[in-house]
């Protein structure tokens, strides 16, 4: 993109934290469940589980993409 390597780091850095935010917001969405009432109030272990395990799946395939 530019010449300048700090600057290229820090704008996939920042293209990377958007899709993430915008995939997991999607994922969220579309749970058949409310995920954060499951996690916060029912303590609900594997909704957690869940979440974190679709986080880090969007986030190795945004890393992927972007490398």
């Amino acid at each position: 993109m530019t010449d300048i390597p700090v600057l290229n780091g820090l704008i996939f850095a920042a293209l990377g934290i958007v899709v993430f935010v915008v995939a997991f917001a999607l994922v969220v969405r579309l749970a058949p469940l409310d995920l954060w009432k499951q996690i916060a109030e029912e303590r609900n272990v594997a909704a957690a589980i869940l979440a974190g395990a679709v986080a880090l799946g969007i986030c190795w395939i945004v890393a992927a993409t972007m490398h």
